[in-house]
């Protein structure tokens, strides 16, 4: 039997720098620390940070004036960002703010608000329910928000409006893809923005080329790590055998039964020990 990861695999630069930043706060700052929600999209990473002394405060509790915040106290806004309604209430609480924004959400809600400025209507293109999503599009006005290609193609756009189109960081490239193409052929009205994270598209392209060369998957990453379930989605187009698992406890040793070649890859959220753990699993049963 051979393991064999994908070529890009594992913690993006973005989680890496809220990580640190984390890191560097516990090292240097004796107040009260928070994390505003998951600073990143995995369970472990926030158990781990909370044993280093952090506090999580959720939106939703700030939103309703329910958090114990005090001024001076220390909060990290987690990689996804957050909300404006949820920034403006941490500059009222003056509480001391440590930004871990991924810089391509940050380049993403920077050009809703030139194209804002313009006069130019935004159509977003992701989860509406993911946090990233919801913290950019805040700062927008009555933001078309649509899932894929088939919404959009659903939706009702005007050839006398100019718009401009954006994407959730963690968009299939090649669903992206499509609807550029479509966009191009249909509604030149339409100005497109790529900003899709080029750590999204590598983990995306070598997730895609695993799955096509082994017998079987692991996915390793949160189950609410939205880029992690896209590797999954990407990895079963290609592989029936794929799995997408938090930690070696979720790994089924059934699986690998008559397996010789298992491809193993992990989101941009997943710490490298999870994924150490599974190896070493899946090898100390075969």
């Amino acid at each position: 039997m051979e393991i064999i990861r994908a070529k890009k695999m594992g913690f993006c630069f973005g989680v890496r720098g809220a990580i640190r930043t984390c890191h560097r706060v516990s090292e240097t700052e004796n107040n009260k620390k928070y994390i505003l929600g998951m600073v990143v999209h995995n369970k472990h990473v926030v158990k781990s940070l909370e044993e280093l002394g952090f506090s999580v405060v959720e939106e939703r509790d700030l939103l309703e004036n329910k958090d114990n915040l005090k001024p001076g106290d220390i909060v990290v806004v987690r990689a996804h960002g957050t909300t404006k309604a949820v920034y403006d209430i941490l500059k009222e609480r003056d509480v001391i703010i440590y930004d871990a924004a991924c810089i391509f959400v940050t380049k993403i809600r920077d050009i809703l608000l030139e194209e804002k400025a313009k006069g130019n209507r935004i159509i977003f293109i992701g989860d509406k329910e993911h946090p990233e999503v919801k913290g950019i599009i805040s700062f927008g006005e009555n933001v078309i928000i649509y899932k894929d290609l088939e919404e959009l193609k659903n939706g009702e756009l005007d050839s006398n409006i100019n718009y401009s189109l954006l994407t959730q960081t963690t968009y299939n490239k090649d669903k992206f893809a499509e609807i550029k193409e479509y966009l191009e052929s249909n509604w030149p009205n339409v100005q497109i923005f790529d900003r899709i994270c080029g750590a999204t598209y590598e983990r995306q392209k070598a997730a895609e080329d695993l799955a096509k060369n082994v017998d079987i998957v692991i996915i390793v990453g949160d189950k609410n790590s939205s880029n992690s379930k896209k590797l999954f989605e990407i990895s079963k187009k290609h592989n029936e055998n794929s799995y997408l698992v938090q930690d070696e406890t979720e790994i089924d040793l059934s699986w690998f039964k008559g397996q010789e070649r298992i491809g193993i890859t992990a989101g941009a959220s997943t710490p490298e020990d999870i994924i150490i753990n599974i190896e070493n699993k899946i090898r100390g049963n075969f």
